[in-house]
């Protein structure tokens, strides 16, 4: 690794597993401490895969450990008085939870918004004045979704929240820029996670059994069909670093071109 962010603090939400998990390996490889935050704990009752646990969290932050810079897995605030700086931000935590548009409960509908969408902008708000005060500039980065930038069907509330990530990434971007922080979202296509396997896929096909007109909609063009969380973490790794020191407002899609087919 090239060490390009050696010196620098990031903080990663959903770190627990999965893409957070990846982000966190990929980042403090690169040399970056981590902040890595994740619920760990139950899910909302739509969600149709296990929750992460405090186990998991804690082989991320080994992970982080064994690569060599400083983890904590504690509150932004905290962390950050005791790592003295924040540079980067990933705000990877989201929930799916696919199921027909009259079947989608108004619970349901709000979990998806409170976690994706709520929770992302809660994490901006809480971390973005301490990149400010550092005076540096920084990156922050909102993990969206191929949903956020092409309709998908049978999620609705999914695809409203990812909708919503992109716009956001926007909009702070515009806001932010004058502090030399830059904002861009990335939109992975399939990726083999937790949240992406198992009871997920069932529940997939048991909604697409429904409409099966809308089966196949989004097919990616590349033959591998589904990634691994290090390649979304590469992605990442490089919008964090100064290598794209003026890509800012962008949406980055990692999906295998299921986005623009």
């Amino acid at each position: 690794m090239s060490q390009s962010l050696s010196g620098k603090v990031a903080l990663i939400t959903g770190a627990a597993r999965g893409q957070g998990r990846a982000h966190a390996a990929r980042l403090s490889a690169e040399g970056a401490d981590v902040i890595a935050l994740d619920i760990a704990g139950p899910l909302p009752p739509s969600v149709p895969y296990d929750s992460a646990t405090p186990d998991d969290l804690a082989e991320t932050a080994r992970l982080v450990s064994a690569n060599g810079p400083r983890v904590i897995t504690a509150a932004v605030d905290n962390a950050v008085g005791e790592l003295g700086r924040l540079d980067i931000v990933v705000a990877n935590a989201g929930i799916c939870s696919p199921a027909p548009w009259d079947h989608i409960t108004p619970d349901a509908f709000r979990d998806t918004i409170d976690t994706n969408v709520t929770g992302t902008w809660n994490t901006v708000m809480a971390s973005a004045r301490h990149i400010i005060d550092g005076g540096r500039g920084g990156s922050i980065v909102l993990i969206g979704s191929a949903a956020g930038i092409k309709m998908e069907p049978f999620m609705v509330h999914y695809v409203v929240s990812k909708h919503a990530v992109t716009g956001m990434a926007r909009a702070f971007a515009a806001e932010l820029g004058r502090h030399g922080i830059r904002v861009n979202s990335v939109h992975p296509g399939a990726v083999a996670t937790p949240m992406g396997g198992g009871r997920m896929r069932d529940a997939i096909r048991s909604a697409a059994d429904t409409y099966p007109y809308l089966r196949g909609l989004n097919r990616p063009l590349l033959p591998e069909g589904t990634a691994e969380p290090e390649d979304i973490a590469d992605a990442v790794a490089w919008l964090a670093s100064d290598q794209s020191r003026f890509v800012t407002g962008t949406q980055v899609s990692v999906d295998m071109g299921v986005s623009y087919c």
